[in-house]
């Protein structure tokens, strides 16, 4: 919408481009463009914990997921009967999905508040989380490939960042 010196403020400006004057953007123009009020927006501290929160916690799910139904699939062996029933019974596996879910919501929330750009690669973070959970709380087995590949995650990350400064 344009201002002119006429009262009709919908029509175009007439004359030269200096008689017009065009309102700063605000909330009913960021409405009209998502995708750019999105763009404009900074990694702030509170944006950057809910990142952290959704991240923490989806690796958290991941790992209670692993364990919950690496006991389902033992106990199905063991004592016979269906591993997804005895997935969706184990505590484990419920309380993971549980965690998994609200991460997912912690997610979507990110999503709307920072760039893809930004927020995507913080999901190296959650591969290293579940890389050293693996070897450290479920004791598997990792190689020195695995651990050169997460550094090099790692300095991706910080790349990114970096890039996100200039």
């Amino acid at each position: 919408m344009y201002r002119t010196s006429s009262t009709d403020s919908t029509s175009p400006p007439t004359g030269s481009v200096s008689e017009a004057t065009v309102p700063p953007p605000t909330a009913a123009h960021a409405s009209e463009n998502p995708a750019a009020a999105v763009r404009s927006k900074v990694l702030t501290l509170p944006s950057l914990m809910l990142l952290l929160f959704a991240v923490f916690s989806s690796a958290g799910g991941q790992i209670l997921l692993k364990h919950g139904m690496k006991g389902a699939a033992a106990a199905a062996g063991e004592h016979g009967g269906s591993v997804a029933l005895r997935a969706a019974t184990s505590p484990w596996v419920v309380v993971g999905l549980v965690i998994f879910a609200v991460s997912a919501l912690a997610w979507m929330s990110t999503l709307a508040k920072v760039p893809l750009s930004i927020a995507y690669p913080f999901n190296a973070l959650g591969y290293l989380l579940i890389v050293g959970a693996g070897a450290t709380v479920l004791h598997e087995r990792t190689s020195m490939w695995t651990w050169g590949g997460s550094v090099l995650v790692v300095v991706g990350l910080a790349t990114v960042m970096a890039g996100q400064q200039g």
